[in-house]
């Protein structure tokens, strides 16, 4: 079932056309906390597409400089582990695709304000099986 956290804005759709639905509860995922890979004027960072992070996903971004990796309990952040699923900044998950390590997305999750920055068929060829 979508969910409508966007503060008064219009419901979010996704990369599809359809509702957004959530990513994850568990680990609580996206940039307003929420679930949902939805966006806003505040996330400068366009987390909208929801990964099934992987331990080869997790250390790109790492050598990056965005440890997901590892815990830090005073930003409420439990750290992630290969399979968690995570709102990502479209741009990271653009650039792991051309270092050839893009984690698989849940394309009724990801926002479609992601296709600002990643191509479509890009993010289909990476869909993740429900």
């Amino acid at each position: 079932m979508p969910l409508d956290q966007t503060g008064g804005r219009p419901p979010s759709r996704n990369v599809l056309g359809g509702p957004l639905v959530s990513c994850s509860t568990d680990p609580l995922t996206g940039f307003y906390r929420n679930g949902c890979c939805n966006t806003g004027p505040e996330d400068g960072g366009c987390h909208t597409v929801c990964a099934v992070v992987t331990a080869e996903f997790l250390r790109f971004s790492a050598e990056r400089g965005n440890d997901l990796s590892t815990s830090q309990p005073e930003h409420g952040f439990p750290g992630l582990q290969p399979g968690d699923r995570w709102c990502l900044c479209a741009a990271r998950w653009q650039q792991a695709l051309q270092g050839g390590c893009a984690p698989l997305v849940t394309l009724e999750a990801t926002e479609e304000t992601a296709l600002r920055h990643c191509k479509l068929e890009d993010l289909k060829r990476h869909a993740a099986q429900c």
